[in-house]
């Protein structure tokens, strides 16, 4: 007498489907028998698919076995079952969406307030939005007043850096422009930049002179760390004899 293997079919569940870059999804696949056939199937399912997935795991008591990753990209996937003693090996293809997640960006300037031509750093830090999850890449943004305006990459903890002294009181915004995974988001802070401090040095030429002699009178004015830049404007001069 002979008996030979049963065949066998794979169904496929994904939940959720779709789901967002990051978001913990479980699979489960389900061997069952063909008929004539029956009983339930034991042995191993091996899922494979985009991004390297390849992970075999051991069927429960009711034929099913499942996987919960949050590392899927979207595409065809594959559910196999690697056969028993007593039935055949059967494969179960499945489509699986996954869209770009949210993402939030939040801006900080240090220091804030500062003063004119100081050197200024402003951050962007972009995170993943719930159920996402993951460090988003690409590029940040930023614009503000005073003329910033200049696009940086994310580092690996998912933050840019700008370091400028062209700051003028306003909002400084950081747009984070999105990737594959992650959909692009917004942020801003407002920032003051106070007047600087100066100083004023004056040279006279010829000093000591004599009456009635030219002189020439020049004043200088600079900032005052940690302002930087070249003044502007007007200087007055006053002194004895009527100077105004």
């Amino acid at each position: 007498m002979t008996v030979n293997q049963a065949s066998s079919t794979v169904s496929v569940t994904v939940e959720p489907n779709p789901s967002v870059c990051g978001e913990t999804v479980t699979v489960c696949a389900t061997v069952t028998a063909v008929a004539p056939g029956s009983g339930t199937p034991t042995g191993t399912i091996t899922f494979t698919g985009p991004g390297g997935l390849n992970v075999t795991l051991a069927l429960d008591a009711g034929g099913t076995a499942c996987l919960t990753t949050s590392s899927l990209t979207g595409g065809t996937y594959s559910a196999t079952y690697n056969g028993d003693s007593c039935f055949a090996g059967s494969d179960g293809p499945f489509e699986v969406t996954v869209n770009q997640a949210a993402s939030t960006t939040t801006v900080s300037v240090d220091p804030n307030p500062s003063v004119c031509g100081e050197t200024v750093t402003v951050c962007a830090t972009v995170t993943a939005v719930a159920p996402g999850s993951g460090t988003p890449t690409g590029t940040i943004t930023f614009t503000g007043p005073g003329g910033l305006n200049e696009t940086v990459t994310l580092d690996a903890s998912g933050t840019a850096c700008v370091t400028t002294t062209v700051l003028e009181t306003g909002t400084v915004t950081a747009v984070y422009n999105g990737d594959s995974c992650f959909l692009p988001s917004t942020g801003s802070l407002d920032v003051t930049v106070n007047q600087a401090s100066s100083t004023v040095s004056v040279t006279v030429d010829p000093n000591p002179s004599v009456c009635g002699e030219t002189v020439t009178v020049c004043a200088t004015v600079t900032a005052v760390a940690p302002g930087s830049g070249t003044p502007t404007g007007t200087i007055t001069f006053t002194g004895p004899g009527g100077l105004n």
